[in-house]
């Protein structure tokens, strides 16, 4: 462990959180072909809500490094990204959660992102997942301050970021490049509960 600034910045790579119906985990290359597949299988679900995705976005070659990198990520303290597996089927891929952009020195905060598998949505698997990783962002990882953005038209993150404490913060235009259109976004934070 280092310090810089009075933190304490987590140890190598090892994060495995479960919840009642969801395992929530950093993925390791044996995971590859289970990402691959989730990315695939939902990829018309998630095209309005993600950026345009290059071809070799679904290609295992590319996912055998991203595993990597998101493992050196978390080890650099720059972030966090996580994927979801069925509590029922724990090598199955069922969808992701991300911390990114992590500042530090006077911020502590970071920018929340997920998505779930089209067959998984509208039983609280998200909302359960996320309840868990944002815990531990503000326990482990010392965060203060998580922010979260939605399209104004998806309706169902805004739902389950304003269960989990979300503050709806402004209103930005052009916010970010989402299936090549720039898009509008509603911006939203949650305050560390025990942040003095």
């Amino acid at each position: 462990m280092s310090e810089s600034d009075g933190f304490v910045y987590p140890p190598t790579p090892s994060v495995h959180l479960e919840t009642e119906r969801t395992i929530v985990r950093l993925a390791i290359e044996e995971d590859v072909e289970a990402i691959v597949r989730y990315y695939t299988e939902n990829r018309e679900h998630l095209r309005p809500f993600d950026p345009e995705r290059p071809p070799y976005f679904y290609l295992e070659s590319f996912w055998r490094r991203q595993v990597k990198q998101n493992e050196d990520d978390y080890a650099l303290d720059r972030s966090l990204r996580l994927f979801i597996y069925a509590g029922s089927e724990p090598n199955r891929v069922i969808g992701n959660i991300g911390f990114s952009n992590f500042v530090r020195g006077v911020g502590h905060y970071c920018t929340l992102g997920y998505s779930l598998d089209v067959d998984f949505q509208g039983k609280g698997l998200m909302s359960e997942a996320l309840k868990a990783t944002i815990d531990f962002a503000f326990r482990t990882l010392q965060m203060h301050r998580i922010e979260a953005n939605y399209l104004p038209h998806n309706r169902r993150s805004g739902n389950v970021l304003r269960r989990l404490g979300f503050v709806v913060e402004g209103y930005s235009r052009d916010y970010l490049r989402i299936n090549g259109r720039w898009e509008d976004h509603v911006r939203t934070a949650l305050l560390h509960p025990e942040a003095v």
